[in-house]
């Protein structure tokens, strides 16, 4: 066996990574904060202390490296968008609701298939007053990805009312006939 070297960001990160995992959250939490500020510009990094703030509950000490790690390069897509999701929805818990709406929205831009990001969006658009929004987007991916046979034979009425909520005639019946 090779001795590692104890200086390499990537073994260093990965073992953090495994104590996050394992449950041993604190463990993790003081090491990726070592590594924070060993590596302050290492994207990776700040995202992985990031969500081990979220984990821990810290979830306002969890924002700055959110922030961080998505001005930085180095995230791999699915690390961007993971990102991207903990962060709109770290402020959505943090009550700064504002900010939710806005990251999330840049998300589902950047991600338009990811169907976690436009329902963290839609809470998000309820907290600021945009219900209506909300629940359009909600329906829409409900009609779009449930398999349930009882949502299933309603999909074009949940389809037709996901574009019109106020709709009571005219664009489908409620047992999904046209």
């Amino acid at each position: 066996m090779s001795a590692v070297e104890p200086d390499d960001p990537e073994t260093l990160l990965a073992q953090a990574v495994r104590l996050r995992e394992s449950g041993r959250r604190e463990e993790a939490r003081e090491q990726l904060l070592a590594l924070r500020a060993r590596f302050p510009e290492d994207a990776r990094v700040a995202f992985q202390t990031a969500w081990v703030h979220d984990v821990l509950g810290l979830e306002a000490d969890a924002v700055p490296h959110y922030v961080d790690a998505l001005a930085g390069a180095g995230l791999s897509a699915e690390d961007r968008r993971g990102a991207m999701l903990g962060l709109g929805s770290t402020y959505r818990t943090l009550g700064r609701h504002a900010d939710a709406v806005a990251t999330l929205s840049g998300a589902t831009v950047e991600f338009p298939e990811d169907n976690a990001l436009k329902t963290f969006l839609a809470m998000a658009l309820y907290n600021v007053g945009r219900a209506h929004d909300g629940m359009r987007m909600l329906l829409t991916v409900l009609a779009a990805t449930s398999a349930d046979p009882d949502i299933v034979g309603y999909r074009p009425a949940i389809e037709y009312y996901a574009r019109d909520l106020d709709a009571v005639e005219g664009g489908g019946s409620a047992d999904g006939s046209e």
